[in-house]
């Protein structure tokens, strides 16, 4: 394959072309991710495929696409904003065409931060709906144990009916509430998890990505395009590597943006006070929930991408339009 320079706006088309592919197709998963996540006291799921049966049982196949109208929604410009904030990074970090691997840390470093930007209220307003179905299973889990000494019939397992929240609902009573400031609750920890994430992947995808293209002088041709499988595999182990990495830290950010709580659960204060509490509660374990999950979500989406760049999608649509 020769060598192909992708164009910045080509680029971003691509990225949001391949947020929106990925996110229709492993949205259930990261649901699930969430669900598992949150659960402290009432274990309502006994893993993924648990989760997903009785999503799909109880609100229906839909019922697992709950919150995904705001990650279709604002995945494009947080893809963009991390695409275009990592490209001008590592442009203005390299010397002579070659990037050290210092530059490529502090590259995804910039990246990670950017992106903060769109990354916390899209993750805000997604967990609430997500974790929804979760917080209404709840009530027929507990109901038959606090009502079995109750005389009279037996109790239905059946939730009543709640109003279901929706992502406008939330932001207009997060914005009277508590401001703008409440859509960014859990930026520290949102930017805990994306710059250790981003810092891990964008070094590692690039040295996968040009392992067995040596140039005559010794260093790996990072402008030669690679075979589109050596890309797609170098995308998913490095998304993979890096999710699993940053999943303690992942854990922390949901518990902390979550703001209705199930029966007995903790609230939290902050990072360290909830890093604190789960571990007393819970042990080291649950730093790791959702860990496969975040790999099965994080693989697929990074794969796809390098789909989309192969295919040339942003170059197309460029060619299109002039």
């Amino acid at each position: 394959m020769g060598d192909k320079k992708v164009s910045l706006p080509a680029k971003l088309i691509n990225g949001g072309v391949a947020g929106l592919v990925g996110v229709t197709c492993v949205f259930p998963i990261d649901l699930a991710k969430t669900r598992l996540q949150n659960q402290q006291g009432v274990q309502v799921y006994k893993g993924m495929f648990d989760c997903l049966a009785k999503t799909v049982r109880a609100e229906g196949y839909f019922g697992c696409y709950r919150g995904a109208a705001v990650n279709l929604t604002l995945v494009t410009p947080e893809k963009a904003i991390k695409l275009a904030a990592n490209d001008v990074f590592r442009q203005k970090l390299s010397k002579d065409g070659h990037l050290p691997l210092w530059g490529e840390v502090l590259a995804g470093c910039g990246a990670g931060t950017c992106q903060v930007v769109v990354t916390t209220p899209m993750e805000m307003l997604k967990i609430q709906l997500q974790d929804a179905g979760r917080l209404a299973a709840q009530r027929p889990v507990a109901a038959p144990t606090q009502a079995a000494a109750a005389p009279g019939p037996a109790p239905s397992l059946v939730a009543p009916a709640a109003r279901r929240p929706s992502a406008t609902g939330i932001t207009a009573d997060l914005l009277k509430t508590r401001g703008l400031a409440g859509l960014y609750r859990g930026a520290g920890a949102t930017l805990m998890r994306d710059v250790p994430f981003s810092m891990i992947y964008f070094p590692l995808f690039a040295n996968l990505n040009a392992l067995g293209r040596q140039s005559a002088g010794g260093q790996a041709d990072v402008q030669a395009q690679a075979p589109f499988w050596q890309s797609f595999v170098a995308g998913c182990s490095a998304g993979s590597v890096a999710a699993v990495a940053v999943t303690p830290l992942d854990v922390i950010k949901t518990r902390l943006q979550t703001l209705q709580k199930g029966e007995g659960e903790d609230s939290y204060r902050g990072i360290v006070d909830c890093t604190k509490r789960i571990m007393r509660r819970e042990g080291p374990s649950a730093f790791l929930k959702g860990a496969a999950c975040r790999a099965l979500v994080i693989a697929p989406l990074f794969g796809i991408a390098q789909g989309v760049y192969f295919l040339g999608f942003g170059e197309a649509v460029l060619g299109l339009l002039g």
